[in-house]
């Protein structure tokens, strides 16, 4: 079981992604739960064809 008391550090990349390190709950617009890891990259750049995960495209823009 994950520890609840992990510090959560979410950090802007300046070239886009938006990681996220430690134990969260990600929902859809429904409140669907999203499948997480313990460290993963949100999309900043709104290109993704992964949302709401960086799949590398602002690399593209």
């Amino acid at each position: 079981m994950e520890n609840q008391d992990q510090e959560v550090i979410i950090t802007k990349k300046p070239t886009g992604p938006i990681v996220v390190k430690g134990p969260v709950v990600l929902q859809d617009s429904e409140g669907n739960k999203l499948e997480t890891k313990p460290v993963f990259s949100l999309c900043g750049c709104g290109k993704s064809a992964k949302m709401p995960y960086c799949d590398g495209a602002h690399k593209q823009i």
